[in-house]
């Protein structure tokens, strides 16, 4: 008989947004809930590109309700004009802990700042590579002549490859990867490169967008992609293998900015981030693996001591609401008036 409970180290986040104002006050606590840290993304808009307004951000995070016993920790957008000298004051500030999730100009929600060319970014890079401040690439190209469900292979080879040649000391992960060719990339560099996998990529496929009709809650950036890519990403995630971690890519969107003639990009995720994830390793018959997935790897590529406490994990599906309210408007969650088949302990 399979377990009907799991207990864990307190899991991690490696990958989050957290948006700001009356968005973060409405989702934060479902992270705080489950995870004893996560890596704050800077993509507000303007972005947070300065280690000043990373320090006033993480203030805004921490005064929120529901944040006690949760850790934010912050990074820094990278354009092509940020400097040794600001990386230097980011390294140096104790609450920024890598740079990005670092876009190409147009790439994802707020991305406009992003860079052209991430080798126009060399002195920043090679500063990074000297002081131990990770890169966090959102692996996707935006050259229109490539199709929207190779963005991300091409990336790899185009952007990517030469970043890790080219410092093969600096830390990078590549962010909530959706591909085989990604995942070979990850397995095949050395100790220095990793990779966040988020649950919407382990669940669903690209089918997921169009069932019935046009689903733009299921539409995220990378893109969902086919049934193949899914089982390559599954193995990687349930393996074992310490290059892989948590990494939700939750990514709020009021419901009027998901369900319009131009969709933003997001999926919510973080109202069952862990539950999610206990259903796919139950799945793969790999539940005795969740715990060093989604608490141990993450913190030990970045040099970070594991957490102290622990979550209790349950057998017992609940029915996801409909929406959450934010104002005037709600967030439609993924999995929204359907079951999930974990919940924890104390919810």
């Amino acid at each position: 008989m399979s377990a009907t409970t799991l207990t864990i180290t307190r899991p991690d986040d490696w990958h989050l947004h957290l948006r700001d104002g009356a968005l973060l006050r409405a989702v934060l606590p479902d992270s705080a809930r489950r995870f004893g840290r996560a890596m704050v993304m800077p993509n507000l808009d303007p972005p947070v590109r300065t280690t000043a307004e990373a320090i006033a951000y993480r203030e805004r995070i921490l005064a929120t309700s529901g944040a006690a016993g949760f850790t934010p920790l912050m990074t820094l957008y990278l354009t092509e004009q940020t400097t040794p000298e600001e990386l230097a004051r980011a390294r140096a500030s104790g609450v920024v802990f890598a740079v990005g999730e670092a876009f190409l100009a147009g790439a994802t929600t707020h991305s406009a700042y992003g860079v052209r060319d991430f080798l126009n970014c060399t002195p920043a890079l090679a500063t990074m590579e000297e002081l131990g401040l990770p890169l966090l690439l959102h692996a996707e190209v935006t050259d229109p002549a490539v199709d929207i469900f190779d963005r991300e292979a091409v990336f790899i080879e185009r952007q990517a490859r030469p970043i890790v040649e080219r410092f093969p000391r600096l830390k990078v992960v590549i962010e909530h990867i959706t591909t085989r060719e990604a995942v070979a990339f990850v397995a095949g560099c050395g100790p220095a490169v990793a990779a966040t996998i988020t649950a919407h990529h382990l669940l669903l496929n690209r089918n997921a967008m169009f069932a019935g009709g046009l689903r733009p809650h299921a539409y995220c950036l990378p893109v969902l992609k086919g049934e193949g890519h899914r089982q390559v990403l599954l193995a990687a995630a349930t393996c074992g293998d310490p290059k892989f971690f948590l990494g939700t890519d939750s990514a709020p969107h009021p419901r009027r900015a998901k369900e319009s003639a131009c969709g933003c990009a997001g999926i919510y995720t973080a109202h069952a981030a862990i539950e999610l994830y206990a259903e796919v390793f139950d799945a793969a018959g790999a539940l005795d693996r969740l715990e060093a997935f989604a608490s141990f790897h993450g913190a030990d590529f970045y040099g970070l001591p594991r957490n102290a406490g622990t979550i209790t994990l349950v057998r017992d599906a609940w029915r996801v609401p409909a929406s959450l309210p934010v104002g005037d408007d709600a967030v439609v969650p993924l999995r929204a008036g359907g079951m999930v088949g974990w919940r924890l302990a104390d919810g």
